[in-house]
C-alpha cells in the first residue's frame, strides 16, 4: 500500500523551524527599529544644538545663558526659528521613541528623557 503525506513529526519539525525563524526576524526588526529611533533622536538633538548655537551667535548670548522653555515669546521660540517647521513656536521636535527634549543652557548639549538618546561628546 502506497501511503502519501507527511507524518506528524515531520510537520512538527517544519512548524518549529518556521517559529524559530520568525522569532529571529522579530527580534532583528525590534533592534533595527530601536536603533533607527535612537539615530533620529540624536539627529534632532544635533539640530536643536545647532539652532541654539546659531541663536546664541546672533543674539550675543554667552555660555550658560538659560533657554526659557515655558512662555510663548521665549528664548526657545528664538531658537526654533532655525529648526525647519518650528519657526515662531515653542514646540520641540518630536522624539520618535516618545521622549521630550530639554534645550539646556548655551554651551551645553540638549538632552532627551529617553535613556541612550544622547549627543556624542565632541
Amino acid at each position: 500500500m502506497n501511503k502519501k503525506g507527511f507524518t506528524l513529526v515531520e510537520i512538527m519539525i517544519v512548524v518549529a523551524i518556521i517559529g524559530l525563524l520568525a522569532a529571529i526576524a522579530i527580534l532583528s526588526f525590534m533592534k533595527a527599529r530601536q536603533q533607527s529611533q535612537q539615530n533620529a533622536c540624536i539627529n534632532n538633538l544635533r539640530q536643536i544644538d545647532a539652532a541654539k548655537e546659531q541663536t546664541a551667535l546672533e543674539r550675543r548670548w554667552t555660555n550658560g545663558q538659560a533657554i526659557d522653555m515655558t512662555c510663548a515669546d521665549s528664548t526657545k521660540s528664538n531658537v526654533n526659528v532655525y529648526i525647519k517647521g518650528l519657526a515662531g513656536t515653542t514646540n520641540s521636535p518630536n522624539c520618535p521613541a516618545g521622549g521630550n527634549y530639554t534645550y539646556n543652557a548655551v554651551g551645553s548639549n540638549p538632552t532627551c528623557v529617553v535613556s541612550g538618546h544622547l549627543l556624542p561628546a565632541p
